[in-house]
């Protein structure tokens, strides 16, 4: 069975880990479906989403992008999921910069994402041999076969 850590929970980078990057604001919690399709694996899943984020805390956002910055570097890979509610600017911005890596990416697109051609475009001239994905099934099939 897998272990899990959600945020704002610290994870030691002791074992096999994957980082949950995609959408939370505005997007139905895609985390939980992925997490369910992975729960027989011996994958870590590290998910930034909190299940009571506390809006009304100053310093949680401060904390919260702290978080995801040190848990993005400490994990062995990162999957992406792409939803259709939102243009994921900060997913966007974490696939660009982790593209630019030799770190392991799993990229999966809802088929009606926004800006679904611009990351076919750019995931194919930086790392052509990643095959993106059109499900939340098929990312989770990619990583178990990893």
């Amino acid at each position: 069975m897998s272990n899990y850590i959600e945020a704002p929970h610290r994870y030691d980078g002791q074992g096999k880990s994957i980082f949950c990057a995609g959408g939370i604001t505005g997007c139905p919690d895609w985390q939980a479906k992925i997490v369910q399709l992975l729960h027989s694996s011996d994958w870590t899943i590290l998910n930034p989403r909190r299940a009571n984020f506390p809006i009304d805390n100053p310093e949680a956002s401060k904390e919260q992008i702290e978080w995801e910055y040190k848990h993005l570097r400490l994990a062995q890979a990162i999957l992406f999921w792409f939803p259709q509610e939102s243009i994921c600017p900060i997913a966007l911005y974490e696939l660009g910069a982790w593209s630019m890596t030799q770190k392991p990416l799993f990229i999966g697109i809802h088929p009606h994402y926004p800006r679904r051609q611009d990351v076919e475009i750019q995931t194919s001239l930086v790392r052509s041999y990643i095959n993106i994905v059109y499900s939340l099934e098929e990312l989770a099939r990619q990583i178990l076969d990893f």
